[in-house]
């Protein structure tokens, strides 16, 4: 959710915001704009609704230079889109402010500001932060002191970038909850919410903790924890580089990132399988003993990691035998939760920031759980810290706010998990091998998948002048019809719902008429006989089935009922596998109907906020 950049230097740096906000532009939003320090010392500032490539237009026609300044990308919370709203806020002509998340109490701080005279040009809580903080200046205090004493009186999760024209050497920034990542450089260093806004400038990063407060200049970087007291945050180099978030050749991010999948499911099985046996160590040095405790699992997680867990409840509970709870993280954090002997809890998140799984996490070390477990894609993210254990997906960048390869390289990661458990529950060294050879081969599956988009692209020429999809799964098939049925409500605007095949008749079955696709994930299981009664139920009321079937179902097309033949995989890895197919439809359909793929409407790629 928004984007932040900020840069200090001993150069123009607004090419470097601009396009540290074009990096960010994944993350959804609705408007943009840019504050820097000119070298006369005042303020300039450029904002406007829509996309970042529309301020490049406002500032091609009218320039800005400096060599401090920040940027930033807005998704509407308080206030709705309009240029007024768009940050950055000033005040008294000397103040600019950035800032992702929610002030929870700005009204009462709002109140109080009117009384001292200042006015409101927004209806957001962000002005109130400008003005607080330009308060505190004029009454002596120094930038870091005045931004320390006005956060002291926020309520929320929220990052703030502070710079202030009368002391044009520092970004001032603080960081409670949303994320903040500090890039170092050469004589100038930077800030953002995400590491890709920072790639094409530096590959060293520091992540601020919790409660951080940190003062950035061209020479160096000093940091207060949340009791003031100086600490020293260490410094990791990334991998990734500045092609890691770019979608060449490829004509949309989803598209690049659905391919990526092969590569990022091999390299999430990398250091994890060795020998045929899993590795349990690679969780952490505490995996070996808190494993051999678990009697119960506890999955918390939003959205697309959701469904995952949700597959994950079936894999552990056949394999492992371990009873397993699969919960939306925003429900679990306000309910009262009754926490069983020896279980484990355990977050799916692709960015490790998602507000509500964090929080749960953060809930959950106060109940009593046995300790945590983290499946994360990006490494050094609160959850990863905050977690005993950690899954690291090594699905790289992710940049289309729909999640393809994330999803999958979940998938494979609480399998891997699974088999860690069983084997630590008494699975045979036969099995264990078996299984291990199943996991290997989810790549080079869904490498076979990838191959059928062409006939995908045809097909969702059915779809495109649809108002509505059904999706219909059995076992662990069925998160994957609702991470279908997600996908494509998603992306293509189509409302589209999942259901349990064996639910049609308590429901859904009044929707069934022609104008209802419905979309059937049909692998060679064990639930394949009550799957086609449930088809022949569809068929009996004219509705039009599209079924994702294994070769050997021997399921045939014929009139109502396409097939859509997949190429075998072990049940096991099914899930994995017919997820592809899925996310390839949904962005066919998606182009055909003109939306905008990476950056759907409404959505952010990481929500930061509740």
């Amino acid at each position: 959710m928004c984007g932040i950049v900020g840069a200090v230097a001993r150069r123009d740096i607004v090419p470097v915001l601009v396009e540290g906000l074009k990096r960010l532009e994944y993350r959804g939003y609705d408007s943009a704009g840019v504050a820097v320090i000119r070298e006369n010392g005042s303020l300039g500032m450029s904002r406007t609704v829509g996309k970042v490539a529309g301020l490049q237009d406002k500032l091609a026609k009218n320039p800005l230079q400096g060599m401090i300044g920040v940027a930033h990308t807005r998704w509407a919370t308080h206030g709705g889109v309009t240029e007024a709203n768009a940050h950055p806020h000033l005040s008294g002509g000397r103040v600019a402010v950035i800032h992702n998340g929610i002030i929870e109490n700005f009204q009462p701080i709002k109140d109080e500001m009117l009384e001292q005279g200042y006015t409101f040009d927004s209806e957001t809580d962000t002005e109130v932060a400008a003005h607080l903080i330009h308060y505190y200046l004029e009454r002596g205090l120094d930038l870091v002191a005045a931004v320390g004493k006005a956060v002291e009186r926020f309520e929320g999760a929220y990052a703030l970038l502070v710079i202030d024209a009368e002391d044009p050497d520092r970004i001032v920034v603080s960081r409670v909850a949303s994320p903040l990542v500090i890039g170092l450089g050469e004589g100038e260093n930077f800030v953002a919410s995400g590491v890709p806004a920072l790639l094409p400038v530096t590959q060293r990063f520091i992540y601020l903790e919790q409660g951080d407060l940190a003062e950035i200049r061209c020479d160096g970087v000093s940091i207060v924890d949340t009791d003031g007291n100086a600490v020293t945050r260490e410094v990791h180099e990334t991998e990734w580089d500045s092609g890691s978030a770019e979608k060449a050749p490829y004509d949309h991010f989803m598209l690049k990132e659905i391919h990526d999948q092969p590569s990022a499911l091999a390299d999430t099985l990398y250091g994890r399988v060795a020998n045929q046996r899993v590795i349990s160590e690679s969780l952490g040095p505490k995996a070996e003993e808190l494993l051999d405790q678990v009697e119960n699992i506890h999955f918390v997680a939003c959205g697309t990691s959701y469904n995952a867990g949700c597959v994950g409840k079936y894999w552990i509970e056949a394999l492992a035998g371990i009873p397993t709870q699969v919960e939306i993280a925003s429900e679990y954090r306000y309910r009262h939760v009754v926490v069983p002997p020896k279980t484990l809890f355990v977050t799916l998140s692709q960015s490790g920031e998602t507000a509500d799984t964090l929080e749960a996490l953060r809930m959950a070390k106060e109940l009593g759980y046995i300790g945590t477990l983290t499946i994360c894609n990006s490494a050094h993210s609160s959850m990863v810290r905050e977690s005993d254990l950690v899954m690291m997906t090594q699905a790289g960048p992710e940049i289309g706010v729909a999640s393809t390869k994330a999803f999958t390289t979940q998938l494979l990661s609480i399998l891997i998990v699974t088999l860690m458990l069983a084997k630590h529950r008494g699975m045979s060294e036969e099995k264990e091998k078996e299984f291990v050879a199943n996991l290997t081969h989810a790549a080079a599956a869904s490498a076979e998948a990838l191959k059928m988009s062409d006939q995908l692209k045809e097909l969702a020429k059915d779809f495109a002048d649809k108002q509505h999809t059904l999706f219909l799964g059995r076992g662990p098939m069925w998160p994957i019809a609702m991470e279908g049925a997600l996908k494509l409500k998603e992306i293509s605007y189509i409302h589209a719902e999942a259901y349990a095949a064996g639910e049609l008749k308590h429901g859904p079955l009044a929707l069934i008429d022609d104008e209802m696709p419905v979309v059937v994930v049909a692998p060679n299981n064990e639930l394949l006989e009550k799957l086609k009664s449930n088809m022949q139920v569809v068929r009996a009321r004219g509705g039009q089935l599209y079924v994702f079937a294994d070769v050997a179902t021997g399921i045939k097309s014929e009139a109502g009922m396409k097939v859509i033949a997949m190429p075998h995989a072990d049940r096991m890895i099914a899930p994995i596998v017919y997820t592809v197919p899925l996310q390839l439809l949904a962005y066919h359909v998606a182009v055909l109907r003109g939306t905008d793929v990476d950056q759907p409407r409404n959505l952010a790629k990481s929500v930061t906020v509740e």
